[in-house]
């Protein structure tokens, strides 16, 4: 047998009904546009972060709609507030405004 240097990707099974919404909702309280991200992926391309870290912004508001509490605040660190994303995104999410309100949320949550 071959070895491609592939292996297959670790399966994360994530319960809607458990997981900790608190954030996504305080946060879609906040910025509605929160809810109209459809996870394209154009902020990633254009991020000055992750060009240097592993940063994503869809990974971000991947992990707040699964719950992540902890994962998401400490994932927006990273961010460098540049604007780009925000620049390119075809939904006008308003993508800094989000990273500001989940290192808000760092004293909120007491994560």
């Amino acid at each position: 047998m071959v070895n491609f240097g592939f292996a297959p990707l670790e399966i994360k099974i994530h319960d809607l009904d458990k997981s900790n919404l608190q954030l996504s909702s305080w946060i879609a309280e906040r910025d509605e546009t929160f809810t109209q991200c459809i996870a394209c992926g154009c902020c990633t391309a254009t991020c000055t972060a992750g060009k240097f870290t592993k940063f994503s912004f869809r990974e971000l508001c991947h992990s707040i709609r699964r719950g992540e509490i902890a994962k998401a605040i400490a994932e927006s660190e990273k961010c460098m507030l540049c604007g780009k994303c925000t620049l390119v995104c075809p939904r006008n999410v308003n993508t800094r405004n989000i990273v500001k309100l989940i290192r808000k949320a760092n004293q909120k949550f007491k994560v």
